[in-house]
């Protein structure tokens, strides 16, 4: 149901609060699905990981995060700018060196801010699906997260469902060919179904902004 209200988002009792492009609804609140997929299970598993090491860090250390997390700017689903604390810098850091092979650290790195994809081009079919990107190669020690939503209908314009499923070797050159897994992720493209892509570069653990784009597959 459409309102108007102050801005807010999240579910109290059995209403959840949202917004999309024509504004503020609230609806019936919904259990969230626990599939305990291979996918699930890896990313609780490094969730618990990250914990487990957080503690065993020292306090300079953690403050060192503290004073990080105040760098990195993040913005909310109203719209809204927030600094992470320093657990969240610590996890967001060494996911995505973990999501790149690289190992974790203890010490937090100074703030990275990798230049952004700058063009893309698609090619998507039920056999092939290929993204051609500049800057080509990548620069040194920056790597392609090619971020994909689920198959959508063809008319659809929006999509905020994004799972991670491909990542470069560190400067590689395009195009990236992201078939094989996108189709263990999330299923073999059908034809004329949509998918939806987030294209960021990362780097020593801290990704740029996204080039967002979509295919619809031939």
């Amino acid at each position: 149901m459409k309102i108007l209200d102050i801005p807010r988002s999240g579910s109290y009792q059995g209403i959840t609060s949202s917004r999309n492009r024509f504004g503020q609804y609230v609806r019936t609140r919904a259990t969230p699905v626990n599939p305990a997929s291979s996918f699930q299970g890896t990313v609780r598993a490094r969730m618990s990981a990250n914990a487990a090491a957080w503690r065993a860090i020292t306090g300079i250390q953690r403050e060192g995060w503290d004073s990080l997390g105040n760098s990195m700017v993040r913005t909310d689903s109203l719209g809204q700018t927030y600094t992470l604390t320093g657990f969240q810098a610590y996890c967001s850091v060494n996911n995505v060196r973990n999501a790149d092979g690289l190992t974790a650290v203890s010490d937090p790195p100074a703030l990275t801010t990798p230049g952004t994809i700058l063009t893309s081009a698609i090619t998507l079919t039920a056999a092939v699906f290929s993204v051609a990107y500049t800057p080509t190669p990548m620069p040194a020690a920056t790597y392609l997260h090619v971020y994909a939503s689920p198959q959508r209908s063809a008319g659809r314009q929006f999509e905020g469902d994004f799972r991670l499923v491909f990542v470069s070797a560190a400067a590689a050159a395009s195009p990236a060919n992201v078939f094989t897994a996108y189709q263990a992720r999330l299923g073999t493209p059908v034809v004329l179904g949509r998918i939806f892509l987030s294209l960021v570069s990362a780097s020593l653990g801290f990704e740029s902004g996204p080039l967002l784009t979509s295919a619809v597959v031939a």
